[in-house]
């Protein structure tokens, strides 16, 4: 057995309050798994509202991440975790929100010269009012559309929208999770995700869903998509999207493990959707997928996780 990257106890918070809360918590169960095969003090933490008093209580001195969405990927809990001096996997503060933020992070990848499909962001509260905002004159492209919350992960809250009639209703639905959506132009093309873990880009899957697309039902439920590795694209656009990865991920001021999500169209061009901070790590979970492609074992990749963590 390798020498450990720390004797400190490590807590793995998982649970939480966002909509990927199940999620989460199979993640959490999978990485406690694996750091109690490779000997770490380790324990196991469902974080609720006491989440600072049982960090103390517990004596943790190392918080490995597993939370998804809400406060636990948008700089909330790693603000806490600074506060009480305790050192944690993935992405810092600013990282984690501007990642979170899919309107921010897009203008971002668009000032590093990165493709975006072209979007347009509705609030809910916009002064305008709700009706004004859902005619077609406010939106430059046409249909289909996809309409997302800016602010949730695992494709929850997403629709493809394909005629006028269904935008109110996609809109409501947005807004059910957040006070803003996204309207973007729908790219046809193949959907890949690409890993990172440190400063290197570890190689990527394409995903065919069975279902209309890789919504949260064909994200976590067996069966329901194929994952091809390495992606069937051209090796030249592979390289492309992999580089345009490791530019969203330095760009975003990431650290640790991220996933980068493209479409790539029937022309070849990458278009970057978002950047994940705290990628899943299921059984089904895409960047386990990827770093077993490129020879690391699920608790090699939690090892080096934590070494990045520790020596950052």
């Amino acid at each position: 057995m390798t020498k450990q990257a720390t004797t400190k106890k490590v807590g793995v918070l998982m649970g939480g309050f966002s909509s990927e809360r199940d999620i989460s918590v199979r993640s959490g169960l999978a990485i406690y798994q694996a750091l109690q095969e490779l000997g770490y003090d380790s324990t196991l933490i469902d974080v609720g509202r006491d989440i600072a008093n049982v960090l103390k209580k517990d004596k943790v001195k190392l918080a490995f991440l597993a939370l998804h969405g809400g406060m636990g990927e948008n700089g909330a809990m790693q603000g806490l975790l600074e506060v009480l001096g305790i050192p944690y996997t993935g992405s810092g503060i600013l990282a984690s929100a501007l990642a979170m933020d899919k309107e921010v992070s897009k203008k971002l990848f668009m000032h590093h010269g990165l493709n975006v499909a072209p979007f347009t962001v509705v609030n809910k509260k916009s002064k305008r009012g709700q009706k004004k905002n859902l005619q077609p004159q406010a939106f430059e492209f046409s249909f289909p559309r996809v309409v997302k919350p800016v602010a949730e992960g695992s494709s929850i809250g997403i629709r493809i929208v394909k005629e006028e009639a269904e935008m109110a209703g996609a809109l409501e639905n947005a807004f059910s999770f957040g006070d803003k959506a996204l309207v973007e132009k729908f790219i046809e093309g193949k959907e890949v995700h690409i890993g990172i873990l440190g400063d290197s880009a570890l190689g990527g899957v394409e995903v065919r869903p069975s279902l209309e697309f890789y919504n949260y039902e064909a994200k976590y439920t067996s069966g329901l998509t194929e994952y091809i590795i390495p992606p069937a694209i051209d090796d030249a656009v592979y390289e492309k999207t992999k580089e345009m990865a490791l530019i969203a991920h330095t760009a975003l001021g990431c650290s640790g493990a991220s996933r980068a999500d493209f479409i790539i169209d029937s022309s070849g061009a990458p278009y970057i959707l978002e950047v994940n901070t705290l990628p899943g790590m299921t059984g089904t979970s895409l960047l386990p997928k990827i770093a077993a492609h490129a020879g690391i074992s699920f608790k090699e990749l939690i090892e080096e996780i934590i070494k990045i963590a520790v020596n950052k």
